[in-house]
């Protein structure tokens, strides 16, 4: 397989393997990625594992074509990509290790050898020429071994991503990208979010074309939809609309009350409904839907005082990945001394930012009048956002909205007459109440300030603290004149017309300005409220919950050089060049300062 004019893919399938890494089902095999690059000297990226020596040595062999490989870059030591270290340096025997220290050391144990007299120790921005393409070396630890080394071939714009974007299935299976890949991630990689979060950070300032993983396709078109999933991923953000049910049930009477339970979520307007059985289904299945949805219910029996097995394990493999951002519901079922619902609380305590319902719904042995409206409750709760974005169901005139405002961060949507706009602002106030009139200031120099000027009418979306560093990316770091910031979102609709956010808001209010001030910098539109909606009880994002825990902390522990006070870029250099432009929020070089 050619991946470009110089690149060649010379990894192998494998179609018995059952359990990858002992544990996860593999039903369409495994793939084990290894590459050539075929310049004036040869680099070979990784190996395969032990079961298919030959064949990667014969798929080698073919691509070289009576060549000898320069240099083997090892960038991840997992046996499945680094069982074959030893025999290729073998096979060729005036090769080169390429790789990190401590993948040296993790050698050592593997073979028994460090190859100190046969190696290239390469870090964090080095290169490696190979004649006329340049390799740069991307430091990935934890990511998710911390030896873990990525290469950025500049010539041909390709990054080799180690175990990054990889996915179950071998590459002759035809199966949903998405699918296995979240499988993959969670399973695998979930527990290091806040390492792929620097990598990503990282990528952003190259410039990719195609991305060589170490399991799964290689990927070449459309990378903005991948590298956008791994964001979501990797910052533990909801990637689909809907609510997840895990469940066990001894006797079938909890199974009754969840079956209940999602014919009402469904009624009320729920996207999607998703109800696991954890006894039953691939339980690496079960975590993927946990991470995938905003909203999950955990339902069980009181077991040995303690919780049905199941439902210890599920719970144990979401802790162990930094289960967080959600929003947690909890059944209990027990004939006598039922604690289900306080074990489970108990054991999610050390998850980050979730949100538990109000309504806990507690079954003695079998459901009644009670739980059922307990279910009912629960489910108007669990769907109030869903209610309050369709005009059929919405309360519209939800004047507790206006508790939201504070000194937050908000999404004011407006539009021009030909497009949707967005923009983040941090002045939002309710000047009066009778009648209700609030206050916004906008910058002159956003675009959104003219097109309100001029339609005179905007909505206001309180942002919650579930919104990601994503949501600032969009709305805040690029201009409305010049992108479309709404393109490939799913909108909603307000009775003005305007659209507002489906989701990390807990309030919106739709505003039409009777008033303005002109303060120099800024202008503060006077607006009288025309429909206020609350779609959640989550926290408003206050400026200092954005600082502390949403906006990406800069890498400059050992650096020197100037970061972006607006998004944490790091320029390495003694001088900023005047006309510099942040490759990440396009702000100038004035919103840098030098790294003390």
């Amino acid at each position: 397989m050619n991946i470009t004019k110089d690149i060649r893919y010379v990894g192998v399938n494998d179609h018995q393997i059952d359990l990858f890494e002992g544990q996860y089902i593999v039903p369409n095999g495994m793939a084990y990625n290894s590459y050539v690059i075929l310049d004036d000297k040869i680099a070979v990226m990784d190996s395969v594992d032990r079961s298919f020596t030959h064949e990667w040595l014969d798929n080698l062999a073919a691509a070289l074509d009576g060549r000898q490989p320069d240099y083997l870059i090892v960038q991840h030591m997992e046996p499945d990509h680094s069982a074959n270290i030893d025999n290729f340096m073998k096979n060729y025997p005036a090769a080169v290790v390429v790789s990190s220290a401590k993948a040296f050391t993790m050698m050592q144990n593997f073979f028994g050898t460090a190859y100190e007299d046969r190696r290239i120790v390469v870090k964090e921005g080095d290169t490696l020429s190979l004649g006329h393409h340049e390799l740069h070396f991307v430091a990935a630890p934890m990511v998710h071994w911390p030896e873990v080394m990525l290469t950025y071939d500049s010539t041909d714009k390709v990054l080799f991503s180690a175990d990054a974007f990889g996915k179950f299935g071998a590459l002759d299976a035809e199966e949903d990208w998405a699918c296995e890949a979240r499988r993959y991630y969670i399973g695998i990689v979930g527990k290091y979010g806040a390492q792929v979060q620097a990598v990503l950070k990282k990528a952003a300032a190259l410039d990719i074309q195609t991305i060589c993983p170490l399991h799964g396709p290689i990927l070449q078109e459309n990378l903005g939809y991948y590298l956008g999933l791994y964001n979501t991923w990797s910052s533990y953000g909801v990637e689909t609309e809907g609510i997840a049910i895990f469940y066990t049930s001894v006797y079938g009477h909890t199974k009754k009350a969840v079956e209940l339970l999602a014919e009402k979520l469904k009624a009320k307007g729920c996207p999607k409904v998703c109800v696991n059985d954890l006894a039953r289904e691939d339980m690496a299945e079960c975590v993927e839907d946990a991470f995938r949805y905003g909203k999950i219910v955990l339902a069980t029996t009181t077991y040995n005082a303690d919780i049905f097995p199941f439902m210890r394990e599920f719970i144990g493999h979401l802790t162990e990945r930094n289960f967080q951002n959600k929003t947690v519901a909890l059944i209990e079922n027990g004939s006598w001394a039922p604690m289900a619902a306080k074990t489970m609380t108990k054991m999610l305590e050390g998850c980050k930012n979730l949100t538990f319902a109000d309504t806990t719904v507690k079954i003695l042995s079998a459901m009644n009048e009670q739980n059922k409206q307990q279910l009912d409750d629960l489910a108007n709760e669990l769907c109030k956002d869903y209610l309050a974005q369709h005009d059929e169901t919405a309360n519209k005139n939800d004047l507790t909205a206006l508790f939201k405002i504070g000194y937050g961060l908000y999404v004011v949507t407006s539009n021009d007459g030909k497009k949707d706009n967005g923009l983040i602002v941090n002045t939002v106030s309710q000047v009066t109440n009778t009648p209700n009139r609030v206050a916004v200031a906008v910058n002159k120099d956003n675009y959104s300030c003219h097109v309100i000027g001029q339609t005179g009418k905007m909505n206001v979306n309180c942002l919650s603290t579930e919104a990601p560093f994503s949501v600032f990316e969009r709305f805040g770091f690029q201009s409305g004149r010049a992108v479309d910031k709404f393109a490939g979102v799913d909108t909603l609709r307000s009775d003005n017309g305007l659209v507002f956010l489906p989701k990390y808001i807990n309030a919106m209010l739709s505003l039409t300005v009777e008033d303005s001030v002109d303060l120099g910098t800024h202008v503060m539109f006077i607006c009288a409220v025309t429909e206020a909606r609350v779609l959640s009880k989550a926290e408003t994002m206050t400026y200092t919950y954005y600082q502390k825990n949403v906006k990406p902390k800069p890498e400059t522990e050992g650096k020197k050089g100037w970061v972006c006070k607006i998004c944490g870029y790091v320029y390495e250099g003694e001088d900023l060049p005047d006309d510099f432009i942040c490759p990440l929020c396009k702000h100038p070089a004035s919103d840098f300062e030098k790294i003390q």
